[in-house]
């Protein structure tokens, strides 16, 4: 019973301390998803095809430079990781 607690209460330290990385991905499903949602909104509020291809793609365009941001910083952590534990192998 103590053993299942002890998990318990890692696996709740493991889920606080990637808080920030789990808000992130969230982000990124929006940002993925907002172009589609935009347009089935404005399809349902009747809209022609020409106005909701125009807003779609702008608002696509928009979340995929908002993405590359978010990624790129991740990205720049991860090469920074790789390459200080590639100059500890070389000592």
């Amino acid at each position: 019973m103590v053993s299942i607690f002890s998990w318990i209460k890692k696996e709740i330290i493991y889920l606080k301390d990637s808080f920030v990385e789990i808000i992130k991905s969230i982000i990124l499903v929006a940002l993925a998803c907002s172009g589609l949602l935009l347009a089935l909104l404005l399809r349902y509020l009747g809209y022609n095809g020409t106005i909701i291809t125009f807003v779609g793609l702008i608002s696509e365009f928009i979340a995929l430079i908002l993405c590359y941001f978010l990624i790129r910083g991740y990205l720049k952590l991860e090469e920074k990781s790789e390459l200080s534990t590639q100059k500890q192998k070389k000592i």
